[in-house]
C-alpha cells in the first residue's frame, strides 16, 4: 500500500507541496458528518437506479465497474461545488482563485470487480504539430476532486495512485507489465477523505472482493487558463440558484440556460 500522509484542510501550502510533487494530495475530513451523509444517500440512491437497469457484465467500465457519469443535477453532488475545506488548496495550487468548475460524477466498483488498467483521464488536448510540447509538460490543467464514501481498504477496490506520473511523458504500462511496486500503490483512507488529483496522474481500481459496493463521488475543475473542448451545461438553473455567490461564480459555465 502507499505510504502517504492523510493531511488536515487546514494545512493548505503543504496539501499544494504534496500535489505538485505526487500528482495527488490526500485531505482528511474534507466532509462535514452532515454533507458525508447526504453524498452517501445520494451515491447510494443513483447506484441502486444505475444497477438496476446495467446489469454488472455490462457495467460501463468494465465487468461490476461503473462510472456514475454526470451527475450535477442532483443536490448531493452540487454541494461538493463549493467546499471550503478544498477552495483554498485549489487556489494554492494554480495561485490564483479564476479557476472554474467543469461537472461532477465518480465511480464505484461492485464485489467481484477485477483490477482496472492503470490509466489517466485526459488526452494529449494540445496536439503541437512540432511534438515539441504535450499536455504533461505544462502545470496542472485538470483537477479532480474524489471523495471516498466508504473507507477504501485493500479487499474493497481502493483506487491505485503511481506518484509523480502527472508529468511524465512515458506512456502507461499495459496491465501484464506493471511492476510490483504500481500493482501495490494502493490508497487505503477513511470514509469522507478527499483525494484533489491531477488527472494525468496514473491510477486504476483495484480488485472488489468484499461484500461491499466501493463508490467514490467526485467535481472538477479547470486551470484559469485552460478549457476543455467538449464542456458543457450539466448543471440545471434551479440548482445553480442555490450555491453560495462563489459556487455560482465557479459553475458560471456549466449552468444550463433559462
Amino acid at each position: 500500500m502507499l505510504d502517504v500522509e492523510i493531511l488536515s484542510p487546514s494545512e493548505v501550502d503543504r496539501a499544494a507541496a504534496v500535489f505538485h510533487r505526487d500528482g495527488f494530495a490526500p485531505i482528511g475530513g474534507a466532509l462535514t458528518p452532515d454533507q458525508l451523509e447526504l453524498a452517501r444517500a445520494g451515491a447510494s440512491r443513483v447506484i441502486a437506479q444505475q444497477m438496476a437497469e446495467i446489469p454488472l457484465e455490462r457495467a460501463n467500465r468494465g465487468h461490476a465497474r461503473y462510472s456514475f457519469g454526470p451527475q450535477l443535477h442532483h443536490p448531493e453532488w452540487v454541494q461538493l461545488i463549493d467546499l471550503p475545506a478544498i477552495l483554498p488548496i485549489l487556489e494554492a495550487i494554480w495561485g490564483s482563485p479564476d479557476f472554474i468548475c467543469s461537472g461532477g460524477g465518480g465511480d464505484y466498483s461492485a464485489p467481484g470487480a477485477k483490477e482496472q488498467h492503470l490509466h489517466a483521464d485526459v488526452r494529449d488536448v494540445l496536439n503541437d504539430p512540432l511534438g515539441q510540447v504535450t499536455l504533461h509538460d505544462v502545470p496542472t490543467p485538470y483537477i479532480v476532486v474524489n471523495f471516498l464514501m466508504v473507507e477504501f481498504r485493500k479487499i474493497n477496490g481502493a483506487i491505485r495512485f503511481v506518484p509523480g506520473t502527472h508529468r511524465t511523458r512515458q506512456p502507461v504500462p499495459a496491465m501484464e507489465e506493471e511492476p510490483a511496486r504500481m500493482k501495490e500503490s494502493i490508497l487505503c483512507a477513511p470514509a469522507g477523505t478527499a483525494v484533489i488529483r491531477d488527472v494525468r496522474c496514473w491510477h486504476g481500481g483495484t480488485a472488489n472482493d468484499s461484500d461491499e459496493i466501493r463508490p467514490m463521488t467526485s467535481v472538477g475543475y479547470l486551470a484559469p487558463w485552460f478549457r476543455l473542448p467538449d464542456l458543457s451545461p450539466s448543471l440545471p438553473r434551479e440548482l445553480y440558484e442555490t450555491l453560495s455567490p462563489r459556487g455560482r461564480e465557479l459553475a458560471r459555465f456549466i449552468v444550463q440556460p433559462d
